[in-house]
């Protein structure tokens, strides 16, 4: 197994306590008897960007609160996908029961409730509310309640349960990427429903926008200006659908360029190519401006990404 990826089992809920705070931040844990006997299972991959746990165990109600909030800030919002059982969810007047037909997305650093049984088995997304609120706002704001019987939520549940499962064929960056993919999907349908496509003159503007800019990335001249007369709208007007998307046409010209760089540097195709030089065929105008960029997008430079692959 890599050193990124991990399982264990536990025998006591003490023991428990201390790997699950480590993940989801400082909490009350209650379980009905300490003294029983106390049975968890998980298994994780972790890069500095995201995690990825499934976990099993004993009944337990978790409550994590403003003390807990102060003391131990996460910055974090989790994915919680049941694949069995079910699960109760309390967060910012919101509340819920959970099973394998939804899935729940709650930012760890605003008070939250979350109980379960003794049937439940769940993986969970761990990613940063930096990550989230870059793709999108609405997203980030809340706790989100989504199908995951049907649409585009089956295909998140299903994707999230692949990618666990193939954790033991996957270097950090293809994990990171693939999880930028999945990540991609949830605001999807946090946005627009995991129903229908986005509704809406606005909404359906800024899918079009994003769409040309991910097919466009790599073209030099490739601005606000230059999208707007693509695509038949003004600069003015597509400025402000990415505002009111928390974005501007500069930040998702670079972050998708980025997201492309860093695909390549974990391609064999691109092997023989300098790093130097997959930045200059990615968009970007100089190697130290890239490299700068990269490492504040990741958390790794360049090469660090190359030599995951």
């Amino acid at each position: 197994m890599s050193s990124w990826s991990q399982a264990l089992t536990f025998s006591s809920a003490s023991a428990w306590d201390e790997v699950f705070t480590d993940f989801h931040g400082a909490s009350r844990i209650k379980v009905p008897d300490r003294g029983a006997p106390w049975t968890g299972h998980l298994e994780w991959q972790r890069s500095k960007t995201y995690s990825l746990a499934q976990c099993s165990g004993g009944e337990e109600v978790v409550q994590r609160d403003t003390r807990h909030i102060r003391a131990d800030p996460r910055g974090t919002h989790e994915l919680l996908v049941p694949l069995a059982g079910s699960a109760w969810v309390e967060q910012a007047g919101e509340s819920g029961e959970i099973g394998p037909g939804a899935m729940a997305l709650c930012d760890i650093d605003r008070p939250l409730t979350f109980a379960h049984g003794t049937d439940l088995c769940s993986i969970s997304l761990i990613m940063t509310g930096r990550n989230l609120s870059a793709r999108s706002p609405r997203a980030a704001g809340g706790p989100q309640l989504l199908h995951g019987d049907r649409g585009l939520g089956r295909v998140i549940r299903q994707l999230i349960t692949t990618l666990h499962e193939e954790r033991e064929h996957l270097s950090e960056t293809t994990f990171d990427i693939a999880c930028d993919r999945l990540l991609d999907l949830v605001c999807l349908a946090v946005e627009g429903g995991v129903d229908s496509a986005p509704t809406g003159q606005r909404a359906s503007v800024e899918a079009a926008i994003r769409r040309y800019v991910r097919e466009h990335a790599c073209d030099r001249d490739l601005d606000v200006v230059t999208i707007a007369r693509a695509l038949g709208w003004s600069a003015r007007y597509v400025q402000q659908v990415l505002q009111a998307a928390g974005t501007t046409a500069r930040d998702l010209v670079r972050r998708e360029r980025l997201n492309v760089a860093r695909t390549r540097l974990a391609s064999a195709s691109w092997s023989t190519y300098s790093i130097a030089e997959i930045a200059h065929a990615s968009g970007f105008g100089s190697h130290a401006s890239f490299a700068t960029a990269f490492r504040a997008e990741f958390g790794i430079t360049p090469r660090e990404a190359r030599g995951g692959r």
